[in-house]
């Protein structure tokens, strides 16, 4: 069976970042696109922000703690950005359940979708362990979830669902 992939926008080079970059291409995501495997979403710009937009992040890091609305997400102005980033992870979990996705490959270190480290809430570049409110949200419901960074690791995850 060919399973599809949720995959964050900004890697396949959609200018989605929140300085209105993107991030990427990456040879291995371009193939499984091209076996039309890709389900891609930005869960800030579905969860209603605009590109470009101020950067935000988590005070302490911890997508599982905005999902639980014991932390909120700010943007650098002080702006409360919590309820887009929430919709946004709300969204990326109905594709999932839709498209029965399994793997997810987000991208590294975001608020929305750090899946191993995240913004420590500072803005001053510190990273902390932690996910972002996306990842959270996925792991929670048991997708695997990848960054760029493990593209290796989430192909071999991708090569043994396949396999089942």
């Amino acid at each position: 069976m060919t399973h599809k992939l949720l995959i964050s926008r900004c890697l396949l080079g959609h200018r989605v970042r929140y300085d209105g970059g993107a991030s990427g291409p990456y040879a291995q995501l371009a193939q499984w696109q091209a076996e039309g495997r890709v389900i891609a979403l930005c869960p800030e710009v579905a969860g209603g922000l605009p590109t470009p937009r101020a950067p935000a992040e988590i005070p302490g890091g911890q997508g599982a703690q905005v999902l639980d609305g014991t932390a909120p997400v700010m943007t650098v102005e002080g702006e409360d950005v919590t309820a887009a980033f929430v919709s946004g992870a709300r969204q990326a979990l109905a594709l999932v359940q839709q498209h029965g996705i399994g793997i997810a490959i987000l991208k590294a270190n975001s608020p929305s979708c750090g899946n191993v480290l995240t913004y420590d809430g500072s803005f001053s570049a510190t990273k902390v362990e932690g996910q972002g409110v996306t990842a959270a949200l996925l792991i929670r419901a048991g997708v695997q979830v990848f960054s760029e960074l493990q593209l290796e690791e989430a192909a071999e995850a991708l090569a043994q669902l396949d396999a089942r």
